[in-house]
């Protein structure tokens, strides 16, 4: 999306923010066009439709609930100028976007997010649960997706051992309940000062699905002694553990063949967590 567009958009259905600076950020993101707004406001453009009253009221119930901040939903913009969805102000979070190797050893980092995930974990769902959509339910359910991954993975990666490997982690049962999570711990959706975690983004998934989901975040971002940390602090039995590194298979086998092309930053976290994920263990099917 031009600037130019944002620009007016903007200025058009928000004058008392004609003065702010604009500036495009965020260039690896696959979701939104990102600009930042002034010192205190982004502006997010949908590049495909998403329920954007739905991710304001999951923004608003997860701001506050930890330590760490998170996107505090400002206003909704309107279709218009050729723009064909709405779209969001929110405040702006300052900090770095870690990549899928800067803080590999970083137990500082796995702390935090650990006290991310627990803080999460302890809000109240209510009478909801998993929706059905996505990742976050029940592993088998994926397995016609992961085999056009495969399909499509063909000349990019040595696909017989990912095949293998899917086979014995869609067999792991599920025995905890659904509890809130955030459902995208990549690192493109953290922010980070220095060695700790300072913000997290995209919060609009926020809701309740299998535990293990969030975990996702220890095969992207860490090595095996980080992740270690991190698995001790949310105190995780073997079953959840190796469910997480499922939901991470999951999400990485679908980075390679769909972003190999587009986004080499997405690309290139989809090699990364699939190495730490052959170079671990084998799956534990019990507790």
């Amino acid at each position: 999306m031009k600037p130019e567009l944002a620009r007016d958009l903007i200025d058009a259905q928000f004058p008392q923010w004609r003065h702010l600076p604009i500036e495009r950020v965020g260039t690896h993101g696959t979701v939104n066009a990102v600009f930042r707004l002034g010192d205190e406001l982004a502006v997010r453009f949908p590049q495909q439709e998403e329920d954007l009253v739905a991710e304001a009221a999951a923004a608003r119930e997860l701001l506050g609930a930890t330590r760490f901040r998170t996107p505090e939903p400002i206003a909704l913009g309107e279709p218009g100028l050729g723009f064909p969805r709405r779209w969001a102000v929110q405040t702006w979070l300052p900090g770095d976007v870690p990549t899928e190797d800067s803080h590999a050893d970083s137990e500082g980092l796995a702390r935090d997010l650990a006290e991310f995930i627990a803080g999460v974990r302890a809000l109240d769902p209510g009478d909801r649960t998993f929706r059905g959509r996505g990742r976050g339910g029940h592993l088998p359910d994926h397995d016609d997706y992961l085999a056009d991954c495969f399909r499509r993975s063909e000349g990019l990666l040595d696909v017989p051992p990912l095949r293998r490997l899917w086979a014995e982690l869609r067999e792991l049962p599920r025995e905890t309940p659904d509890v809130m999570c955030h459902r995208d711990l990549i690192p493109g959706n953290l922010l980070t000062g220095g060695d700790r975690l300072t913000g997290v983004l995209d919060v609009g998934g926020f809701g309740p699905s299998d535990p293990a989901l969030d975990l996702v975040c220890a095969w992207h971002l860490f090595d095996a002694g980080a992740r270690e940390v991190l698995r001790a602090e949310l105190k995780c039995g073997d079953l959840d553990w190796e469910r997480g590194r499922a939901w991470a298979f999951q999400q990485a086998m679908g980075l390679v063949w769909y972003y190999h092309r587009t986004n080499p930053t997405m690309a290139r976290l989809g090699r990364s967590t699939l190495r730490r994920l052959l170079s671990a263990s084998r799956p534990a099917t019990g507790r």
